[in-house]
Order: C-alpha cells, then structure tokens, then sequence
C-alpha cells in the first residue's frame, strides 16, 4: 500500500525527486522507530514482574511504585538525549543521528534482558536496570523528533501527514507487538515461570531485531541541507530557545493531551487491571493489544485527512476536544465495570482520538520551525513533554490509587492534561511549511 502511494505522488525536490528514496525514508524511519519504542514500552507492559524481581516489597502496590518510578527515569533522560542527538542531526546530518541513537538503543535494552534480579546481585540489579533505562531513554528522546523531521523533508508537500503516519502506526505495532507477546506468554506459561524469567523474553526480542534497524537506517541517503542552512545549524540549540521559545512550549503542552492518556491508560493498562481490577494479567495485555491495533491501523487514515484538509489545526482541535469531554465518564465506566468489555470500549475509544489528531498536532510543529533547527525543537518538545507529563503518569496514577484508595483519581491526573492541552492548541499559531 505504501509502494503504490507514493509511487502516485508528484516528485519533489531533493530526496524527493526519487520515489525510491522517498519510500525507503519512510520505512527506515517508521521501522526502526517502532523497534526502538518496542524495546522502550514493553517495560512498562511488564511492570509487575519487574517489580517482583528487582524491588521485592511487601506491599505488592508499593513494589509496582517502584517498578514504574524506574520506567519513568528513562523519561527524564529524554530532554538530554534530545537536544543532543537533536542538534547533531541539525548540524551533521538526520541518517547520521539515527544511526547513533539505534546503537545507544540496543545496548540499553541487552541490560535490561541480561540483568540478574535482586535475589543474585542485590542493590546492584536496581542500579543496572535503571541504567539501562536511562540509555534507553537518552537514544529515544533524540530519535523520534530525528525520525520525524527525516521523514517530513523527504514526503511531498501533499503527502506529508500520509506518510508521517507511518512512524505513528509503526508505534502503534510496536506496543501491539509486546501487548501480543505478553498476552501469549501469560496463556502459555505459568505464572511463577512468567515472573521469573518470561518477561525477558520481549526484551530478548527486541535486541535481536535490533541489527535490522540498523542496517535498515545505515543504507538510507541523507536529506541534503543548504549550505547557508548548515552553517546557521552550528548552534540550534541557543537559535531554537532564542527565536523560537514559545513555540517549543506550546508544542510541549500540545503534546501532553496525547502523552498522558496513553501511558496512564494504553500502557498502564496491564498492571491496573492485575493490581486494582484483580483481573487475570491476560485480560489486561488483550485490552491493550485491541487499543495498539487502533493505534497501528488508524495513524495513515488520519493522515489521509490531515492532507486533504487546507489546515492541520481543526482536525488536532477536535482530537483533543473531544478527549477532554470524554475522559472522565470513560475513567468511570471502566472503574465500574464487572468485565472487560466496558474496558475494552473506554481505551478503544481513547485510543482512537490519539490516533486521530496524533498526525495533525505533530505537522502543526514540524512546519512551524525552520528546517536548520527543525530536528532539535521537535525532538525537545517532545521529550520534555513525556519527562514531564508522560513519564510521571503511571507513577502519578498508582500513587493516587494507593493513597486515596479510590480508581476514580486516575481521571483526576488524565482530564486537566487534556484541557491544557487543548488551550495549547487554540494559542498554537499555525503556519504553513514553505521550502
């Protein structure tokens, strides 16, 4: 499908003169992208185990707080990772950076599947894990606003939110992928084998799909900067505060109405609903597994809009309008839900909005910063907008569970994210992207 569209579209300048390029661009990117975010997100699918073995409490709520602390400190290693691996790519080049960051990424996921447990080594496996957890961060928090710009400069102009979608939905497969080997390991495995060493196994896989990524990424052909643009890129990171401060901002906070739903419900989903629902840990993989397929499947359609529409933003409006409505009575129909149906319908239904205005919020930056700085703001948005409101959301959630002993306060995190988010996106100026 991928083939055939972009073999239709006009040919641009550049890289876009070649409608090779061009597509093996858009897999390089989307591919190794979902690689990468497999390795990252299936940590979080795991928790509970992970918990078990690495911080052993005897309060099992208090053993996943600390599971899922661990999980957001890769998150607070993206802001560094961005602005490195970002202003590398802005002044060296986009394939380069990629590069880069895939490498970081595979060396920090064999320390998380090759890491004893507490019971072997003791403090040491703790501090291993969240070593690892932090390089894995450094590499994602640089790569995806990379891959992205990547993919934008190399699409037609009428094409973009088409084929940007790609990299969305290749997130989308990667947590359906983890989702789906959690859900067959749990069917297939008991529970004792399954927290002592089961929940390697996607960390395993995902370390041996990782040279893929890379020989993928090393055999693309970099988009050729200007000259006068490369040498305004030796400093963008003082260009991009300088100039365009207030565009990262609102770019951050536009982002946290999708960040934050989805690790406190599509991610979080697994550990929830063993912890607090007391529901079979199968149950919660198959429910996230229905949401990442909605997260995999709907990305290019509403891409597909997104470029026939004269303007990105009323579609990212009505996203994330309609999330901020919603979340509360869907927080409440799964809360009192007795089976995994009412479940089901509430994060599909969040999934769906994610997916819908995902595409459309990210164009809306990406075409409001010039190319030499384009790479390094979009990756720092980001990244600090998942250290912030993302990696802190299952942490958030758990606690206010715990502490008020009442589901409910999950929404009381979700639904304000969403408002902001939605007036980030009213006072986002959106301006046309213009080679």
């Amino acid at each position: 499908m991928l083939k055939t569209f972009v073999a239709q579209c006009d040919q641009p300048e550049g890289l876009q003169d070649n409608r090779r390029e061009v597509r093996k661009a858009v897999i390089a990117a989307s591919l190794a992208t979902g690689l990468e975010m497999f390795d990252f997100t299936v940590y979080g699918f795991f928790a509970v185990m992970i918990g078990q073995q690495f911080f052993p409490a005897q309060d099992p709520l208090t053993s996943l707080l600390l599971a899922v602390g661990t999980f957001g400190v890769g998150f607070f290693m993206r802001p560094l990772g961005a602005m490195l691996i970002g202003a590398y790519a802005d002044r060296v080049g986009r394939r380069a950076a990629m590069v880069r960051a895939c490498w970081l990424m595979a060396i920090g996921t064999a320390a998380l599947a090759l890491c004893p447990s507490f019971a072997a080594i003791g403090v040491a496996a703790p501090l291993i894990l969240v070593a690892g957890r932090s390089l894995q961060g450094f590499a994602v928090g640089g790569d995806i606003g990379v891959a992205a710009s990547f993919v934008m400069e190399s699409a037609p102009v009428a094409r973009r939110g088409f084929l940007l979608g790609w990299q969305f939905t290749s997130q989308g497969a990667a947590a359906l992928l983890g989702a789906s080997l959690g859900l067959l390991l749990s069917r297939t495995m008991s529970p004792d084998a399954l927290a002592e060493w089961g929940w390697r196994v996607p960390f395993l896989v995902g370390l041996l799909i990782a040279p893929l990524g890379l020989y993928v990424r090393q055999s693309l052909r970099d988009v050729p900067l200007p000259a006068t643009r490369a040498r305004a890129a030796r400093t963008p990171l003082a260009e991009m505060f300088r100039a365009h401060g207030k565009t990262i901002v609102l770019a951050m906070l536009m982002m946290m109405g999708q960040t934050v739903p989805v690790y406190a419900t599509v991610y979080y989903m697994p550990g929830y609903m063993t912890r607090v629902k007391h529901m079979p840990a199968m149950t919660g993989f198959m429910v996230s597994a229905c949401s990442a397929l909605l997260l995999t499947c709907i990305p290019p359609l509403a891409g597909l809009l997104a470029d026939r529409m004269p303007r990105r933003k009323p579609l990212a409006l009505f996203s994330s309008g309609c999330m901020t409505l919603l979340v509360y009575p869907v927080f409440l129909m799964m809360t009192h839900a007795h089976d995994v149906l009412p479940i089901l319908g509430g994060v599909g239904l969040i999934s769906l909005l994610l997916a819908l205005g995902a595409g459309a919020t990210t164009l809306l930056v990406l075409e409001a910063l010039p190319v030499r700085v384009r790479a390094s703001g979009t990756a720092v948005s980001h990244a600090l907008d998942v250290a912030i409101f993302g990696g802190t959301a299952q942490f958030i959630v758990t606690g206010l569970i715990k502490w008020t002993g009442n589901p409910m306060s999950a929404a009381w995190y979700v639904t304000p994210a969403c408002a902001v988010s939605f007036c980030a996106l009213l006072l986002f100026k959106e301006r046309p992207f213009k080679r």
